[in-house]
């Protein structure tokens, strides 16, 4: 088997036998992979203890086609973004964008989703705890664009008219994002939607300066974006991670 080092994220890790550990990796060149780390719960110069959620380095694999499980003989840990672990604001924004790469990406090699992602845990890592949602909120779209569903906000997604300047506007999931009046009309679940939401999604998915959110505009975007995503990827697939970033309030006095 060749033997292919490519730069990776740690997305999830499991006990497997008394030695080794299960990870699923997000990498730069070979997708979404499952891969076993024989010893990895043992002290050792191949992995040590650089395998910690969101860890980010240079997986070394051996990739055979077809396999479910590939092998990973050694991590060279470059960023171990230990300060995510340290909040839970942050520790649940990671975990919903990790669940997003877990359930929707493929072990295609997508550069830029992966990119994607890097850049959206180094915000996450970087964010003061009060503007972790916010932060993690900008990280999911980009991701959920990168996937191909990016939302439409100035053109209505079914007829692609434009808004004029104040016309009210509806939020329809499986619509695709904000309709027109009349092709809403199609969908009982729209609802309807400021043009300040709008504009804050649309600055998140061009990684520009978006206004501060307080903890209830915030789960209202994260309510828009988990119907969002339930209408195009998941398939009926629970999203847990998710659940439980939207619901949480970590940072309350």
């Amino acid at each position: 088997m060749p033997l292919l080092s490519t730069d990776a994220v740690v997305l999830h890790s499991f006990d497997y036998s008394e030695s080794s550990r299960i990870l699923r990796l997000a990498t730069r060149d070979a997708g979404a992979q499952s891969v076993l780390a024989r010893g990895a719960r043992r002290a050792s110069k191949k992995f040590g203890s650089a395998l910690g959620l969101f860890s980010q380095g240079v997986a070394h694999l051996y990739l055979k086609s077809g396999r479910d499980l590939q092998t990973m003989s050694a991590f060279d840990c470059t960023h171990a973004r230990t300060a995510i672990g340290g909040d839970l604001e942050r520790f649940t924004g990671a975990a919903a964008l990790a669940e997003l790469m877990l359930l929707f990406s493929t072990d295609e090699s997508n550069e830029d989703l992966y990119m994607t992602l890097v850049h959206a845990l180094d915000a996450i890592e970087a964010a003061p705890p009060d503007l972790a949602r916010a932060t993690s909120l900008a990280g999911a779209w980009r991701i959920v664009a990168e996937l191909g569903f990016a939302p439409a906000l100035d053109v209505c997604g079914t007829c692609q008219t434009l808004f004029p300047v104040g016309q009210p506007l509806q939020f329809v999931p499986e619509g695709g994002g904000v309709l027109c009046a009349r092709c809403a009309r199609a969908y009982p679940s729209g609802r309807p939607i400021p043009a300040s939401v709008c504009a804050t999604i649309a600055a998140w998915l061009l990684a520009e300066e978006a206004p501060v959110l307080d903890l209830r505009e915030a789960r209202a975007h994260q309510r828009l974006l988990r119907e969002f995503v339930h209408s195009h990827l998941a398939d009926g697939r629970a999203l847990r991670a998710f659940e439980v970033w939207e619901h949480g309030d970590w940072n309350a006095t």
